[in-house]
């Protein structure tokens, strides 16, 4: 283990966070909210003078394996966690630290799941900085360290695929450095289109920044009450766009700017996404009308609804709790389903499920066929041994800490509806559930242990499970150990 690669990096990202950190200060400034902004720039500093200090000094030997990158990752967002909750506290808008900390891991795991019941008593400070850790977790924040800081080759590729979500990770570029800043150039680009173009439906400019970074996280915390029921249904449609946008791979987008259209047209993980996504809304659409009374008012929230679930965004237009229960049993399939990997989205992605039928299918057609050798193939290409390996692991560690999760928040005695969706909701990083966590509710009911629980999930879903658990697994650690207790020893 190279214990001073994992001080170096987290040194890094306290860096890049204590950075980021200042960015709502401006806001709070322009709406002199003055005790509050000095909160933040303490905090900001606190960041910035402490990863300075520990990452003063590059190990010499900079190289680390996957373990290593998956407890880094791990370490990273644990961190970044717990120096992000800290003006909640300090502001007194948050003044619990287990609340505190919920309300931020649930903002840079994109999930927005929410313990506040009156989210417009911000301050707009604290509003911005909310909406901030969707984006800054969207992307990953190890991502924007590779675009800005060199590393070894094997380093870098190690960290994206620790950060990265989906069964694999590819560069798009020969060099890892490059293929991070073109992530976060689109990443950033499609951002800023998205506050334009709010800004042009007549969205407040403040309102405007809150739900792009939100958008683009595909995080969901709102700054109203009510999410989005009383924006204009113009506004709303063009945030549906943006959502189901920052759901498709990001690959898409490079072959497009790229000019490799074929290419682009060819990925059956982003054919499937908008086929779920057209298939899904329609078919809630006509399940609602009867609600809705007319064709544009069902299509639009089916639509929001969904761009919402699969890319798990978790804005609302409308509370679905109330939606007739074929619409329900569609949304809560698609928790389960997620974006496209390589996306901010979060789920267990389609390309994982393309996987997994294709399996089945060869799994019957090779009972059938006995003496047939059928190889699995995505977008052309066959899938290796490992990468499916990978998924069928994924999935089953998926099924486990789920499982486990729901048992002990059942504990508490809520209804079975509550406790499935509310682990559904965090564990896929969607925010809202049904009944009792439904859209117009909130996390705050919750036990102290329960929350952690949830807390657990929301982290371990927007890492894909296995940085958490290996950060967490006694095992992990146990060789360094003896390495070094033998040297003691000596």
């Amino acid at each position: 283990m190279n214990l001073k690669m994992y001080v170096f990096v987290t040194g890094k990202v306290m860096i890049i966070l204590g950075a980021l950190m200042l960015i709502p200060v401006i806001t709070g400034l322009i709406y002199q909210e003055y005790d509050n902004v000095l909160v933040y720039i303490i905090t900001a500093a606190f960041s910035l003078i402490a990863g300075f200090l520990i990452s003063l000094k590059k190990p010499s030997y900079t190289k680390i394996f996957l373990k290593d990158s998956l407890v880094i990752t791990a370490l990273s967002w644990i961190v970044m966690s717990l120096i992000g909750c800290i003006p909640f506290i300090m502001t007194g808008e948050i003044p619990s630290f287990t609340n505190a900390m919920f309300e931020t891991v649930s903002g840079f795991t994109t999930t927005g799941a929410s313990i506040l019941s009156n989210v417009e008593g911000l301050s707009h400070i604290s509003l911005l900085w909310r909406s901030l850790t969707h984006w800054i977790g969207g992307m990953g924040v190890l991502v924007f360290l590779l675009a800005v800081v060199p590393m070894a080759g094997g380093t870098n590729m190690n960290l994206m695929r620790a950060e990265s979500p989906g069964p694999s990770v590819g560069k798009l570029v020969p060099k890892v450095r490059s293929t991070a800043k073109a992530l976060y150039l689109i990443y950033l680009a499609l951002t800023i289109l998205e506050i334009v173009v709010l800004i042009l439906c007549r969205m407040p400019v403040f309102d405007s920044l809150c739900t792009a970074f939100g958008t683009a996280g595909t995080g969901g915390f709102g700054i109203k009450n009510d999410s989005f029921a009383s924006y204009s249904p113009l506004i709303q449609w063009v945030v549906t766009v943006f959502m189901i946008l920052f759901g498709v791979n990001f690959n898409f987008y490079y072959l497009v700017i790229t000019r490799q259209i074929v290419k682009s047209l060819k990925m059956e993980e982003v054919r499937a996404y908008f086929l779920i996504v057209i298939g899904s809304a329609i078919v809630i659409a006509i399940n609602i009308y009867h609600i809705y009374g007319n064709v544009k008012d069902a299509l639009r929230h089916s639509f929001f609804q969904v761009a919402t679930v699969i890319t798990t965004t978790g804005f609302a237009t409308t509370d679905f709790d109330q939606w007739p229960t074929l619409s329900k049993c569609i949304m809560v399939m698609l928790m389960f389903v997620g974006a496209c990997a390589g996306s901010t989205g979060g789920g267990i992605k389609v390309a994982r499920l393309l996987m997994r039928i294709k399996t089945f299918t060869r799994e019957i057609d090779s009972c059938i066929h006995p003496n047939n050798i059928k190889t699995i193939q995505i977008d052309g290409k066959p899938v290796d041994n490992d990468t499916i390996r990978s998924v069928n692991a994924f999935c089953m560690t998926f099924v486990a800490v789920f499982s486990l999760s729901l048992l002990i928040i059942s504990i508490e005695g809520h209804d079975l509806i509550t406790s499935f969706t509310a682990i559904a909701a965090t564990i896929n990083n969607i925010g809202p559930g049904l009944a009792l966590v439904g859209p117009t509710a909130n996390y705050g009911f919750f036990s102290i242990l329960s929350k952690w629980v949830l807390i657990f999930d929301m982290l371990a879903g927007r890492l894909e499970l296995f940085p958490l658990i290996i950060f967490l697994f006694p095992g992990t650690y146990k060789s360094s150990l003896r390495s070094k207790i033998s040297k003691l020893v000596r």
